[in-house]
This record gives C-alpha cells, structure tokens and sequence, in this order.
C-alpha cells in the first residue's frame, strides 16, 4: 500500500512537472487554444474511463455543475491557456517555477474567502517569502527593455491567481457535498472540454500545417496524464498521507520542469530563476509550518545531544 501511494506521489511529480515541456513540444506545430483543446478533450476522456471503470456516479445538482462550470474556467481553460500562450515567450521550465507559487496564492484567497483559514504568523512569512521569490525570478533590475519579456511572466502568475481562486471556490461552494474526486474532476474537466470545442471555430481556428508525432504524442500524454490521471493520483495521495504532506509535490514539480527543459530543450537557466523559486518553496514550507517544525526538531535533536554529552562527562 505505502509502495503504490510513493509511486503515484513520483508519478504526479512527473506529471505537473513535465506538464510545462510537453506544452512547449506541442507549440511546435499547434497554436496555444489547439494545445489548450487537445488537453483538455484527452484529458476528459481519461477521467471519463476512470469514472466509468471505478462506477463513481457523477453529480445532477445543476447548481454543482454550474459551480464545475467556475471552477472548468479557473482551473482548466484560463491557465492552461495563459500557460501556453506565454510558453511562446519563455521557457518551459520558467513556467513551471511561476505554477509553484500556486500554494502561496491558493492561501492568500482561502484568507479572504473562507471563514477558517484566516491569514497567521506562518501565513504570513510564507507569503512574504514567496512575494520575495517571484521579485527573484523576475529580475527587475535586468531593466524592462524590449526584450524583456516580462508579459509573459505577469501571464504565469495570472494563471496560478486563477488556481489559487479556483481551490478556493472549490473548497467554498463544492467540497464536502459527498462528490468523489474524481467524479468532480471529470465533470470540470468535460466542461472545459466542451467550452473549448465549441470555441474552437473562434479562438482555435489556425490552420496546421504540419503535424508531427512528437506534437501528437506530447497533447496525447498531457491529456491523459497531466490533466487527466494525475487529479486521480493526487487524491489517493492525499486520502493517504493528509494533504500537508501531499502539498509537497509542489517542491518537486517546478524541479522536474526546469531539469526537463533545461536536458531536453537546452533551455537557458540564469542564477536569479533557482534562487527565486528556492525562496518559493520556502515560502510554502514557512506557511504550512514546516520551517518552524524543522527547528524544533533540530533543536529537540541538538539539546538531546548535548544533555547525552553532559552525562557521559559527568559520569567520568
């Protein structure tokens, strides 16, 4: 039991991660709303086999699926669109270190819509920690020329505000209804599906030219995976090990993104994008209270020690 749980952990670490390269691959050959479709529509159908082979009965409250129906736009088509136009401009594995400060936003909105989760002390640290990172990766004393692409960073961080509201409003208006999660994701993820088929004439309309295997295999593991199986993995992660404990595949997805796309796609990596998401996860770790149980433990582990050494001197 505790063998799969760590693989589907990795496996969804792998996933988010590699989410942000297998968007740059499909840019390729596929303008951003065609990427954005092509997740989405894979991504449906994978959640769809999921709840039909587990027979999880999907909600038919209309005013649940009309809050899916927020949560489709906030969660699934905004970002990912964002995400992907901005992936034009910058790096993979850039936009992946902006999509970890989605925990610190996600926060920040709990803080103003939710009557329990009022921002403390640790709250607090994290957020100044994290506002601190995102000003590092940014860079601003680089200057803000013509060359510097600072649109398309203001895009990531509008797309990780659009998750932090998104589980916000999950949490106010869908959680604790008796849904299965995955029966929640699918029923978001198909209507983000269809919102974008419907749109496609519109906003997805650009010929293709070409069409290479590399581009379809990339949406198809995208959608399958990264929008599709990894919303499964990561709620038997969190049924398993508590979500404080699951949050931390927040540390290893912008890890795997920069890696990826600094190997495969020989991106460029500059001092200030490391340090910046260092101070990100920091940030995480000083909200959730990990910083504070990391010192007591070392100081526990430190005075025990001492007082052994104390003893034993004593005793000669």
């Amino acid at each position: 039991m505790f063998a799969g749980v760590v693989v589907q952990f990795v496996l969804l670490a792998v996933a988010w991660g590699s989410s942000f390269l297998l968007i740059k691959i499909g840019l390729e050959d596929l303008s951003p709303a065609q990427v954005v479709l092509a997740r989405m529509v894979f991504g449906a159908l994978a959640l769809g086999a999921v709840v039909l082979v587990a027979r999880r009965p999907v909600p038919r409250d209309p005013r649940v699926w009309g809050h899916l129906a927020v949560v489709a736009m906030l969660l699934c088509v905004v970002p990912f669109t964002l995400f992907a136009w901005a992936e034009q401009r910058i790096s993979s594995g850039l936009a992946s270190i902006f999509n970890a400060t989605t925990p610190l936003v996600a926060m920040l909105f709990a803080a103003a819509m939710l009557a329990g989760e009022r921002m403390n002390r640790d709250r607090t640290c994290g957020l100044l920690l994290g506002f601190a990172g995102v000003v590092a990766i940014i860079g601003p004393w680089r200057g803000l020329g013509e060359h510097y692409d600072l649109l398309p960073q203001l895009a990531c961080l509008g797309a990780t505000a659009c998750y932090g509201l998104a589980f916000a409003y999950l949490r106010r208006f869908v959680s604790g209804r008796g849904h299965s999660a995955p029966a929640l994701a699918f029923v978001q993820v198909l209507i983000g599906a269809v919102i974008m088929v419907v749109g496609a004439p519109w906003v997805a309309a650009e010929p293709v030219d070409r069409l290479s295997g590399a581009v379809v295999i990339s949406m198809v593991v995208l959608g399958v995976f990264g929008t599709g199986l990894a919303y499964v993995w990561n709620n038997n992660v969190v049924a398993a090990w508590g979500a404080a404990n699951a949050a931390a595949v927040t540390y290893l997805s912008p890890v795997v993104g920069v890696l990826l796309g600094v190997v495969l796609l020989g991106e460029p990596l500059t001092w200030n994008q490391p340090v910046g998401a260092a101070l990100v996860v920091l940030g995480i770790m000083a909200a959730h209270g990990r910083l504070n149980w990391i010192i007591q433990r070392r100081r526990a582990t430190t005075g025990g020690r001492r007082g052994s050494a104390a003893r034993a001197g004593h005793q000669l």
